[in-house]
């Protein structure tokens, strides 16, 4: 089968950063589907694997935890789908990714793709979609409702990276199924326009001080932080316009000591969401993560939530992918980078 992989970890703009490569077709056995990968979304943990963990002999390491794909065999005890199955998944560190014509995954973290959507659609959403949930339900306990529901909660949510690629998505699962009060981050004119697309109560500048800009808005207090990127940054103010008990749940890798004790005075807490969490570890509740995917496939298509693909760079190959780590190591992406088909 073809795929893209590397045997070293090198900047992406030497040739064999990434390259073109043939493998064997993998064999479905226990809970795991073996998936015909039709399209694949691109993450900045795609480039920080690539960046920092190379194979320890000759062999290729297959990175890529976005796929949309055709279920074509199923293991032994695997009961949950069946060939010609159309899914959508993130994947699991621990195993070969998605940037490959074949991939194995365990069911207990598929979900079914959304109907309303293509291929390349549908693939830019699962890593992020469970990052967003997992974020918003576990770690910030933000309350749900039926979704379309008009109720107003007392939560008031900023988003801090509101136009990458979770906060895309994290705005619409705020909107679609809790009553809370969303604020969004954003500093270029198109992230500004991007955000409110996607449903933001209010937009913000995150280049200039937050808690003057949230002050003038007139509204409650914030009671929840999703902080996407540059936690370092902002973590001082944090902690003096979050409410007591109120909640900050990050994701990214803050490149200084946070001071947590700042936390005391107010009973506030952090939280760390990883989404890979639950396959590279196995836990009891894994088929959590399937059951997020299908029941947003399900709002997506109702109408209440949009792909947050942001640009389509062609088939799977490694030109093309180099093209995608390029842009997201830039840090200006807006949206999701997808590609499709090889």
């Amino acid at each position: 089968m073809k795929a893209i992989g590397y045997n070293k970890s090198l900047p992406i703009n030497e040739p064999e950063s990434l390259i073109d490569i043939e493998l064997p077709q993998p064999v479905a056995s226990g809970c795991d589907l073996l998936v015909k990968v039709k399209a694949i979304a691109v993450n900045p943990v795609d480039y920080k694997i690539r960046q920092r963990v190379a194979p320890d002999d000759d062999s290729y390491k297959v990175i890529g935890w976005d796929a949309v794909g055709e279920v074509v065999a199923t293991g032994d005890a695997a009961a949950n789908f069946k060939p010609g199955d159309m899914v959508y998944y993130a994947g699991d560190l621990n195993r070969q990714g998605s940037n490959a014509q074949y991939q194995l995954v365990d069911e207990r973290i598929v979900g079914s793709k959304p109907k309303s959507l293509s291929d390349a659609e549908a693939a830019a959403l699962p890593l992020t979609t469970i990052t967003a949930w997992e974020l918003l339900f576990e770690h910030l306990a933000i309350k749900q409702q039926s979704p379309g529901s008009s109720e107003k909660s007392d939560e008031v949510i900023l988003v801090i990276g509101a136009a990458g690629g979770v906060g895309s998505i994290l705005i619409q699962i705020a909107k679609a199924i809790t009553g809370a009060t969303v604020i969004a981050t954003a500093s270029r004119e198109s992230s500004v326009a991007w955000v409110k697309k996607l449903g933001a109560d209010h937009v913000i500048n995150h280049t200039q001080p937050l808690l003057p800009q949230i002050e003038a808005l007139g509204i409650k207090q914030v009671t929840h932080i999703a902080s996407l990127n540059a936690t370092e940054s902002y973590f001082d103010t944090y902690t003096e316009l979050l409410a007591p008990f109120g909640k900050i749940a990050m994701i990214d890798d803050p490149s200084k000591p946070l001071d947590v004790m700042q936390l005391k005075f107010k009973s506030q807490s952090l939280h760390i969401e990883f989404m890979f969490a639950r396959s590279m570890f196995n836990a009891a509740d894994m088929d959590e993560q399937g059951r997020l995917l299908t029941r947003v496939a399900d709002l997506v298509d109702q109408g209440y939530i949009q792909t947050t693909s942001g640009k389509n760079l062609g088939i799977i190959n490694a030109k093309n992918l180099k093209i995608a780590h390029a842009e997201l190591e830039s840090g200006k992406a807006i949206g999701k980078i997808v590609l499709e088909g090889f």
